[in-house]
């Protein structure tokens, strides 16, 4: 099984100039724990819960079902087409307290792995399960 080949470094700590630090939020922006409280540190503003903010990016996830966390994905994966000259770096999105796993939430980054953007990094296991996905065509 190939995998994607751009991964999220498993801790994250500090970010290069050019770095996005991309976290699950909840809808309202309140960044109480996990990596949204994190990304506290490199920007993210309490009470917007979508896009960019500072050096990171909110995909809102502590709502509703997996369905109504795609349009979201699918605008930050446009964001980042439109934006080569960052890279972001996707943490497990709705993989904490959300309660999701990554088989529920990496096939939603599937096509950025098909259409091998550059610029969009995944966490290891979202890639696996991405990998799979693909092996399985």
């Amino acid at each position: 099984m190939k995998t994607f080949p751009r991964l999220t470094p498993a801790y994250i700590t500090t970010l290069a100039d050019n770095e996005i630090f991309v976290f699950g939020s909840n809808i309202h922006g309140m960044h109480g724990g996990g990596a949204a409280r994190l990304a506290l540190k490199w920007g993210a503003i309490m009470g917007q819960g979508v896009g960019l903010q500072g050096k990171t990016y909110a995909i809102p996830t502590m709502f509703g079902s997996v369905r109504e966390i795609k349009p979201y994905v699918d605008e930050f994966i446009c964001f980042a087409r439109q934006h080569p000259n960052y890279h972001f770096l996707v943490t497990e999105i709705g993989c904490g307290i959300a309660g999701y796993t990554p088989e529920d939430i990496a096939p939603l980054f599937a096509q950025a792995v098909s259409d091998d953007i550059q610029n969009i990094w995944l966490p290891e296991r979202f890639a696996k399960v991405i990998a799979g996905i693909n092996e399985g065509k």
